[in-house]
């Protein structure tokens, strides 16, 4: 018996720590937000992908962090170099999810693209370490399934709950 009370304490020790991280993840993310691109969360752009709808899936972090690890299907636009003709290439009532690291970058871009006339645009909410905190799959640059994730830096790594931290 007190074997199972130390096991139900040591398990709520845990929930009740990760839910402390992720509270200080969320308060995090709104000082960093704008809110000027309409958001969605990991587990809602899942249920669009397992459904099969088309999206158009822009990573918008450096190559070197698109190498770790980016979602399946994701397109590479490279925050730091990209222009705006790079965007003539999609259609502009397309669905698109922009994403990166903890979801500032894509949001500067993701205003970017609404006021290049998409009319259809969301921020992944908490970028790619959301995503892998939530247990969803990414890819390596090789397109095989991979625990790593590029997280930044040493102090943006530490809001990565899952998977294994890169920097």
């Amino acid at each position: 018996m007190e074997g199972k009370r130390i096991g139900f304490a040591v398990a709520f020790m845990v929930i009740a720590l990760s839910v402390n991280a992720q509270s200080a993840f969320d308060k995090k993310l709104q000082s960093l937000y704008r809110n000027s691109v309409p958001r969605i969360t990991p587990i809602e752009l899942q249920g669009l992908l397992k459904g099969n709808k088309k999206i158009l899936l822009l990573d918008t972090r450096k190559p070197e962090e698109y190498n770790v690890s980016h979602l399946p299907g994701a397109v590479l636009i490279n925050y730091n170099t990209y222009t705006v003709r790079e965007f003539d290439r999609f259609d502009r009532k397309a669905k698109v999810i922009v994403y990166c690291t903890v979801g500032y970058r894509s949001e500067r871009v993701g205003e970017k693209l609404l006021k290049l006339g998409f009319t259809d645009v969301h921020n992944l909410y908490g970028g790619i370490m959301e995503w892998k905190n939530e247990g969803f799959s990414t890819l390596n640059r090789n397109n095989k399934p991979t625990d790593s994730v590029h997280g930044y830096n040493k102090n943006w790594s530490r809001w990565l709950l899952k998977g294994i931290k890169v920097y």
